[in-house]
C-alpha cells in the first residue's frame, strides 16, 4: 500500500567504500548471496509519464555540529542528482557553539552551486544532557528522544512545500556516502528506504534504530537475505521517505508510539530504557506499519558515520 496521493552477525571487513550493487544476480557487492536485482517501480526518479525529475527536499536537525558544516556542504555539492530540483532544510536546537551561524556561512555555496532553496531555523527545546551522563544514559532516553523527535517535527511541518515529491533525512555526522545516492534510492520506488549506516565499510551496523523481530535483526544480520529487506523500525542517519507519507500523517512520534503493535520491543534492555513503547525513528517505523507502509532496508548500500 502507497502513501495517499498516489543477536549480531554477518560482519565483513572491507578495506574500500561500495558502490550499489551491480553484480551477477544472487552475488553481491561482498560476495555474499543476495536476491535478484530490484527492479524500479512507481514514482522514482522521474514521475509516472516521465515528465519531469522528482524534487529532493534534504533534511537536517544540527545541535552542536558548527565543527561539521564545511564537509556537511561539500558531500551535498558532490551529490550528482540535478541540483535545480534539490532544496535543503535545516533546525539548529540548543547550540552554544554557533552552529546557526556557521551553517548560515557554508550553506552559501549550495545555492550560488545550483540547488533550488536553503532555509535554516532556530528553535530551542531548553534541554540538555545533564553533567556527567552520557548522551546513552537509559534514565535520559525518553527525554532526549523526545526532544529528537520535536526538532525533526518543527522541521519537517516548516520546509515541507507542496512541490516536493521526497524527503531525504541526513546527519550531520554521516560523513561519506556515494554522490549518486539519490539516484539509486529513487530507482527502488518503495515509500521509506534506509541504507545501512555503519563507521568502517563492511562492518557492523551504527545505527541500531533500524531493525527487525523486535530488535533483535539489524542490517548487518541481514546481509544474506538480498539487496532489499523489509524493516520492523528505523534509524535517522539517512532516510529517504515519499513526501505524501508525511503529508498523509507520518511523523516522528514525540511519545510512546505502538504499545499495542506486536512488532514493538518487549524487553527493557532492548530498548535502552525502562519505559515500553516505540518513540521517534522506531516509532516512524512502527507508524508506518499501522499506515500500510512497509520501510525497507539496503544491507548492501552502506553510508558511514563519524
Amino acid at each position: 500500500m502507497g502513501c495517499g496521493r498516489r543477536g549480531r552477525s554477518g560482519r565483513h571487513a572491507a578495506s574500500n567504500p561500495p558502490r550499489s550493487w551491480s553484480g551477477p544476480p544472487g552475488v553481491g557487492a561482498d560476495g555474499h548471496p543476495v536476491a535478484a536485482p530490484i527492479q524500479p517501480r512507481g514514482r522514482g526518479i522521474a514521475d509516472e509519464g516521465g515528465a519531469r525529475l522528482s524534487n529532493v527536499l534534504v533534511l537536517t536537525p544540527a545541535k552542536n555540529a558548527a565543527h561539521e558544516a564545511p564537509g556537511f556542504v561539500d558531500r551535498l555539492l558532490a551529490l550528482t542528482y540535478p541540483r535545480e530540483r534539490l532544496s535543503l532544510g535545516m533546525l539548529v536546537s540548543d547550540s552554544d557553539d554557533g552552529t546557526a551561524d556557521a551553517f548560515r556561512r557554508e550553506t552559501h555555496r549550495l545555492v550560488d552551486g545550483g540547488w533550488h532553496a536553503v532555509d535554516i531555523w532556530q528553535r530551542d527545546f531548553g534541554y540538555r544532557i545533564p553533567e556527567g551522563l552520557p548522551r546513552w544514559a537509559p534514565e535520559i532516553q525518553l527525554e532526549r528522544r523526545r526532544i529528537l523527535a520535536l526538532s525533526r517535527n518543527h522541521l519537517l511541518f516548516n520546509a515541507l512545500t507542496p512541490a516536493i515529491d521526497w524527503v531525504l533525512w541526513v546527519d550531520v555526522d554521516v560523513v561519506e556516502y556515494q554522490p549518486d545516492i539519490i539516484e539509486l534510492l529513487l530507482a527502488l520506488g518503495r515509500d521509506i528506504l534506509q541504507p545501512h549506516c555503519v563507521t568502517e565499510w563492511g562492518g557492523p551496523t551504527f545505527d541500531l534504530n533500524a531493525w527487525r523481530d523486535h530488535g533483535r535483526l539489524h542490517l548487518d544480520d541481514l546481509r544474506d537475505e538480498g539487496f532489499l529487506v523489509p524493516l520492523d523500525a528505523v534509524g535517522g542517519t539517512m532516510l529517504l521517505v515519499r513526501a505524501d507519507c508525511h503529508r498523509d500523517g507520518l511523523i516522528w512520534p514525540a511519545f510512546r508510539y505502538g504499545l499495542a503493535n506486536p512488532r514493538v520491543r518487549t524487553d527493557p534492555a532492548q530498548i535502552g530504557r525502562p519505559e515500553l513503547g516505540e518513540i521517534e525513528t522506531e516509532g516512524l517505523g512502527v507508524m508506518a506499519h499501522d499506515m500500510g507502509i512497509t520501510p525497507w532496508g539496503l544491507p548492501h548500500v552502506e553510508i558511514r558515520h563519524r
